[in-house]
């Protein structure tokens, strides 16, 4: 029976070696996201008891921002772990994505941690207690060693995947607040001013929603199929259009298939004919090395109105 039929020409990205995050993507950092877990995790306990012995509400809240980040590097080690499942009949692109909820995760963790240590700086702004300074300037020195040691684990992948970018963050930022607790521990040894201690909690809590918002807003477009940051479409548009031999792109969609994967479909409308599989090889070549976009699948369609006619 004669029909209409849409001529398929499908190009798979399945080398990988121009991607984004090919090099160091998230399974290549077990090793960093254990010893970062185990090193603030130990820091944390050790920071809640002295912010509690020396009554300091800065060296708590470093403690809760410290905690969350641990809780966000084992979700992010999480998410590493399961996007290294293979794919199944269910899951057809395994369980890639996962690093994207653990990015999402990972944000609003740390907006509730905020709101936490808000709220115990407001009411200790009214009527400050004693602080021990001294306690205060050496556990937070200590912080800032361990952080800047946990955050240099994540240097070197922190421009491929979202995910490091974020570990990365927080600890950069977490040494910048434990250098903050310092200065505070210095000035209340040298004055005796105790409000000093809430308004350095203030500080970390500004310091804690700058870092965090650019992963909110990133990891959000990628959970909603945004394009992801790093690819511009009018410019993949344009590629696609200026193929030799195309007379029409349309729907062309790009997606974010995990924090450092992406996917495109398109539809090239071919008057000429088929270009054959050279041509769908090249391009997909081509979308992984100019775009970062590894998996491509190509519809061509040979009809002008872009409804191919054509007997398979």
């Amino acid at each position: 029976m004669g029909g209409h039929h849409h001529d398929h020409g499908h190009a798979h990205g399945h080398g990988h070696h121009h991607g984004p995050g090919h090099s160091h993507a998230p399974a290549d950092f077990g090793r960093a996201f254990a010893i970062g877990t185990a090193l603030n995790l130990g820091f944390v306990v050790v920071e809640t008891a002295f912010g509690l012995w020396a009554d300091s509400v800065a060296l708590l809240a470093d403690a809760g921002h410290n905690l969350s980040d641990v809780l966000g590097l084992l979700i992010a080690w999480g998410a590493a772990t399961f996007a290294k499942r293979p794919a199944s009949q269910r899951y057809t692109y395994g369980l890639k994505s996962s690093s994207i909820l653990a990015a999402l995760a990972n944000a609003v963790l740390l907006m509730i941690a905020v709101g936490a240590i808000l709220l115990e700086t407001v009411q200790r702004l009214g009527s400050p207690p004693p602080v021990q300074g001294m306690t205060m300037v050496w556990v937070a020195a200590a912080g800032i060693v361990i952080n800047l040691g946990t955050a240099l684990l994540f240097a070197r992948g922190r421009h491929g995947d979202i995910n490091i970018r974020g570990a990365y963050l927080h600890m950069a930022a977490d040494a910048a607040v434990s250098a903050g607790v310092v200065v505070a521990g210095l000035i209340i040894l040298a004055t005796g001013w105790a409000w000093v201690d809430p308004l350095v909690s203030l500080a970390i809590v500004a310091v804690i929603l700058w870092s965090s918002w650019g992963l909110f807003r990133d990891s959000l477009g990628m959970a909603l199929l945004a394009v992801p940051p790093g690819i511009d479409p009018a410019k993949v548009s344009a590629f696609l259009t200026a193929l030799p031999g195309v007379s029409r792109v349309h729907d062309l969609h790009i997606w974010p298939m995990s924090t450092t994967e992406s996917a495109l479909t398109a539809h090239l409308v071919m008057p000429g004919g088929h270009p054959g599989d050279a041509f769908l090889t090249d391009l997909q070549h081509r979308l992984d090395h100019d775009f970062d976009i590894g998996h491509a699948t190509i519809q061509i369609e040979i009809g002008q109105d872009g409804c191919a006619v054509h007997a398979h």
